[in-house]
């Protein structure tokens, strides 16, 4: 999940791709009504159930309502999702490509009741929220981003990871990680020499302290073109949902794996 264009879907097809190599079957579940195409294989499309096109046809909504609308049909139709996820394998490893609309995530009960139902259904589940890493590049832009997948984490109640996309765009990953390292007193200075308000100066704190009072929000990097940052965002998501529970425990760290 994340905003429009932080690269959910890239992240599907890598984890599908890389996943896929290890022997393990993988499914990925689109939920997004308004999606056009996808670069990766699509084994349950909502679009067969309800398509933004359905909905703006028919209500006097636009794009952002009709998206809320089609996510609030599915789950008040949950039999035709049910019936769909159950002709998957037990073993099965599934990943669902969501709306990029905010607001699902932050704040409206849709998402969080789509998350109970499958968990009642028996499914072990993590949030991997995508936030694009041109984000780094101004602290405002960064702060509203970590204050987002905050009230995401609030909001859903998942073992969470964050995940920075579309690091293979900056040629300089030792920025990133300099960035993700900065702490709220670095963060408020870099906004404070932005905003020289003393009413701004006053909400940089609050934003600030917040981050820092739950201290809760990292990032992991996500590199396309890097197959070991592939593997290690697997890695992380693997321990979130406890994948290896019942399984002969792998307690090799990432770049310790031979995946041919």
């Amino acid at each position: 999940m994340g905003p429009a264009g932080s690269g959910k879907s890239t992240y599907c097809k890598l984890i599908q791709t890389c996943a896929e190599q290890q022997g393990r079957s993988v499914r990925v579940v689109n939920l997004d009504p308004a999606a056009e195409t996808f670069n990766y294989r699509c084994d349950v499309d909502v679009r067969d159930c309800i398509s933004l096109d359905d909905v703006l046809s028919e209500m006097d909504l636009g794009p952002n309502g009709g998206l809320v609308f089609a996510l609030e049909y599915l789950v008040d139709n949950l039999s035709w999702l049910e019936e769909e996820l159950d002709m998957m394998g037990e073993d099965d490893y599934l990943l669902f490509d969501c709306p990029g609309q905010i607001e699902l995530y932050t704040h409206l009960p849709v998402m969080a009741s789509l998350i109970k139902a499958l968990k009642t259904a028996g499914f072990s589940l993590c949030a991997v929220y995508c936030v694009d890493c041109t984000f780094l590049s101004d602290a405002s832009k960064f702060i509203s981003a970590s204050l987002m997948a905050l009230a995401t984490m609030q909001s859903l109640s998942l073992p969470h990871l964050n995940i920075l996309t579309k690091c293979d765009l900056v040629p300089n990953k030792q920025y990133l990680s300099d960035v993700l390292e900065m702490g709220p007193e670095e963060l408020r200075g870099e906004l404070n020499s932005a905003f020289r308000s003393e009413r701004f100066q006053a909400l940089n704190a609050a934003f600030t302290d917040v981050l820092e009072k739950f201290s809760l929000v990292q990032f992991t990097m996500l590199d396309p073109g890097d197959e070991s940052s592939t593997q290690a965002v697997l890695y992380h998501a693997d321990i979130a949902l406890q994948y290896f529970e019942g399984r002969e425990v792998d307690t090799r760290e990432p770049e310790e794996m031979d995946i041919e």
